[in-house]
């Protein structure tokens, strides 16, 4: 990861950790990925950006590997969403072979930008959802 990546995802996190995520989280629809912390074991909710086709749920990470949703997930696949103010539980799938950039073009605009534009290292996450 060049030095401008680093920088790019050490201020983007920290903003999102302090600033836009406490705000998000609170918004009652909101869409919530809920992991599991692989250290702590307790709940973690991201606001994330994505779409549910059929009984999936698709999303793009920014940082890929470097985020901690996706840590979690690694250690622990069984996560929940929140759509539309109600919670699903299913399993998320990390998918390094599909095409982050293809994807994001059939996901919401306004997430896809921001994503397009903050991120560093693209991830397709796929949750497949068990109600």
């Amino acid at each position: 990861m060049s030095r401008l990546d680093d920088l790019r995802f050490r201020a983007a996190t920290a903003f999102q950790r302090h600033v836009a995520n406490p705000l998000t989280r609170r918004l009652p629809l909101q869409t919530l990925l809920e992991t599991t912390g692989r250290v702590s074991g307790l709940p973690r909710r991201t606001p994330v950006g994505g779409r549910r086709v059929g009984d999936s749920f698709w999303l793009v990470s920014e940082f890929g590997e470097r985020s901690q949703y996706v840590r979690n997930i690694r250690a622990d696949p069984r996560v929940r969403v929140r759509i539309r103010g109600r919670w699903h539980t299913g399993t998320a799938h990390l998918l390094p072979d599909d095409d982050p950039r293809a994807r994001l073009r059939l996901l919401p605009r306004y997430n896809s930008a921001a994503v397009r534009v903050l991120g560093t290292g693209l991830l397709t996450v796929r949750v497949d959802l068990t109600d």
